[in-house]
Order: structure tokens, then sequence, then C-alpha cells
């Protein structure tokens, strides 16, 4: 019986690679010339650190473009708290992974909505779908990518 799984993961070289090409953008940018600012990537996610908040506006940009640029879903960067101290302005980041229960019961009842002849379940943080076709698989694909979700999803182990 054909299945595929839907996950949300974020390939961790990729955003250690994008973070060090936003590094290397803000040390060539000249409004950032004798200014503070710093972007960090620890295992919590990533910080980014800057003297005024317009600055840490543009950091933010330039990391989301360096997502952008390796393939990175933005939506996978999910906005901490942002706290003073001293002169810097610092804003946290977390980098989401796995699909979280009530993602995965929203994501199973779009599939029951859709009427298509797939079973949906949770298994963990993924969510495998079967069914007898392959192509209402494919339209089970279609329909979720359609959905307004803001959680980056992708689609492997498609087995038939």
């Amino acid at each position: 019986m054909p299945s595929f799984d839907i996950v949300s993961e974020i390939d961790q070289h990729e955003v250690t690679n994008a973070v060090d090409q936003a590094k290397r953008e803000l040390g060539n940018r000249w409004d950032f010339k004798n200014v503070e600012a710093d972007i960090e990537k620890d295992d919590s996610g990533i910080t980014l650190s800057a003297e005024q908040d317009f600055q840490l506006e543009q950091l933010e940009e330039m990391v989301r473009m360096a997502f952008a640029k390796r393939n990175i879903d933005s939506r996978a960067l999910s906005e901490g708290g942002e706290s003073k101290s001293g002169k810097l302005v610092k804003k946290q980041f977390t980098l989401k992974q796995g699909i979280e229960t009530d993602m995965a019961k929203k994501i199973v009842k779009l599939i029951k909505d859709a009427k298509l002849k797939v079973q949906a379940s949770i298994q963990g943080d993924k969510v495998r779908v079967t069914g007898k076709k392959r192509d209402d698989l494919q339209t089970a694909i279609a329909h979720l990518r359609e959905a307004e979700l803001d959680i980056p999803l992708q689609f492997n182990n498609f087995r038939d």
C-alpha cells in the first residue's frame, strides 16, 4: 500500500553555512563599519546582537536572505525574546524541528476535510499518510502545499 511521511526538518549544516554567509555579509557592509554587531549560532538557535533596533532588523533581514539563498524555509525560525544588555540589543531565534502534536492534529484534520481516499496517522514527530492509489497521495501532497501552515513541511519516504 503506497505511503509517505510528512516531516519538518532542517539541515543543520546548511543553517551553519547560512549563518557564516550572513556574518561575511555583515563584515562587508559599510553601514555596519565601527558598529558592534554579531550573529551567533548555538545548539538552541541563533542570536542576533546590535547597538540599535534598526540595525537588529537589518541583521534579521540578512539572516533571512542567507536562509533563502541556501533553500532553507525562513518559517523554521521562531522568534524568541528581545533583550537589552548594556549598549547592545539582542534577539533570540529558535529553529523549529519536528511536527508538534497540535500541528500534526491540524494536518490530519486538513487531510480528512479534503475528503481524499487516504488515511493519516500521527507517529511521533511525523505524520504518515497511506492510501490505495499513488494519485490520491499526490493530491494530498498538493493540498498540504496549498494550505497556509506556519511550519515548513517536507514529504519523504514515498513508497509504492
